[in-house]
């Protein structure tokens, strides 16, 4: 069936696709249901209880919009980070605030520089505003700064993309290399620093807040999806100088926000001994999956975030055939989507159930993969 006529050439020109394909689609795809999902960075963990609470007694307002300003959270954000509560601007996840931030910088043509194979959901917006990739490969599984740094200065880029720690691979910089790649990057470059996974990150691997606030080509991303386990919630926050802020404001989506997920972010903000608790937890669970990978002769990468890359020895075909055989047994997890990183598969951190299936069935998909 054919579409309307008159879509822009641009919009006619794109895939109909998403980035990612969800576990429904897999079991709807596939007719097996899945009993291990462990493949999309979620927390199996779950929120605070005390979180649930806040949703249940709140559950009765959901016929209010959202505060079109979200002043109690920005609010709360920036006390927990001492900053001004102008300096945060909230939106639906990163993903949508990445939307957002293309759409004030990119037109058809611009060049943004990013890592080849790094987060897709970024190119997905870059590409659907017509924008031009530009991409470095990784060096030894980790975003290469250098690379990155080169080519945002070659193309006279005005975005540059950087997660840290790093979406697939799971690596990470240290806070003294990301602050001097940021302070490196021309004043004409806005640097996306995504730290979706920084509550899980080692100590000293994420730049105090107040290093970076005053420079105006820096905008940092968080989120509520990661360690706090609220990803159906679609709650995240920019971090920047009062005028990357503010500009979020000219072409957001003003009662984007659902109320009750406001409210979910707020008590989980507040509950910070269950946070301390979770990171400890997904720290164990990146124990067990590398115990597990190892039993199996298969390597197991360091790891910053709520996920595992493994190395399975080979290449990205003998990866997504082990993707594939595990999901014949239910287990759902995901693999990088480039050379020669394709040569992993990477799996979330989950409750131990799910962790046991994972254990249980490795073995025999590796055996038929073979």
């Amino acid at each position: 069936m054919s579409g309307f006529s008159r879509f822009t050439p641009l919009a006619n020109a794109l895939p109909s696709t998403v980035p990612f394909v969800g576990p429904e689609a897999i079991e709807r795809q596939r007719g097996r249901k899945v009993r291990a999902r462990i493949g999309a960075n979620e927390s199996g963990f779950g929120p605070a209880p005390s979180v649930l609470k806040a949703i249940r007694e709140s559950a009765g307002e959901t016929w209010m919009y959202s505060d079109p300003e979200s002043f109690e959270l920005r609010e709360a954000l920036a006390l927990h980070h001492g900053v001004s509560r102008e300096n945060i601007a909230i939106g639906c996840g990163i993903d949508g605030l990445l939307g957002e931030i293309v759409r004030l910088v990119v037109e058809p043509g611009t060049p943004v520089v990013t890592s080849l194979g790094g987060y897709p959901t970024f190119n997905y917006h870059v590409n659907g505003y017509g924008g031009r990739l530009v991409t470095t490969p990784y060096a030894d599984d980790r975003e290469d700064l250098d690379g990155l740094l080169s080519a945002a200065k070659r193309e006279d880029a005005p975005l540059v993309y950087l997660a840290n720690p790093d979406n697939p691979m799971g690596s990470w910089w240290d806070a003294d290399s990301v602050t001097a790649f940021a302070r490196a990057l021309p004043d004409s470059s806005l640097l996306i620093l995504d730290e979706a996974y920084c509550e899980t990150a080692p100590a000293g691997s994420t730049p105090p807040v107040d290093a970076l606030i005053g420079q105006p080509n820096v905008l940092r991303m968080r989120t509520f999806s990661k360690a706090y386990g609220l990803a159906g919630a679609r709650v995240g926050y920019a971090i920047g100088t009062l005028g990357n802020a503010q500009a979020f404001d000219k072409i957001r989506n003003h009662f984007g926000m659902a109320r009750i997920s406001t409210v979910a972010a707020l008590a989980a903000l507040e509950d910070q001994a269950y946070l301390a608790d979770v990171v400890g937890r997904i720290a164990g669970a990146r124990e067990r999956i590398a115990a597990i990978a190892r039993q199996n002769g298969l390597s197991p990468l360091p790891s910053a975030t709520n996920f595992v890359a493994i190395d399975c020895g080979g290449d990205g075909v003998r990866a997504r055939a082990i993707v594939d055989g595990l999901m014949e047994h239910g287990v759902f997890i995901r693999m990088p989507g480039v050379a020669p990183l394709n040569r992993c598969i990477r799996v979330s951190v989950g409750p131990d159930a799910d962790l046991d299936l994972f254990e249980a069935v490795l073995p025999k998909v590796l055996k038929a993969v073979r």
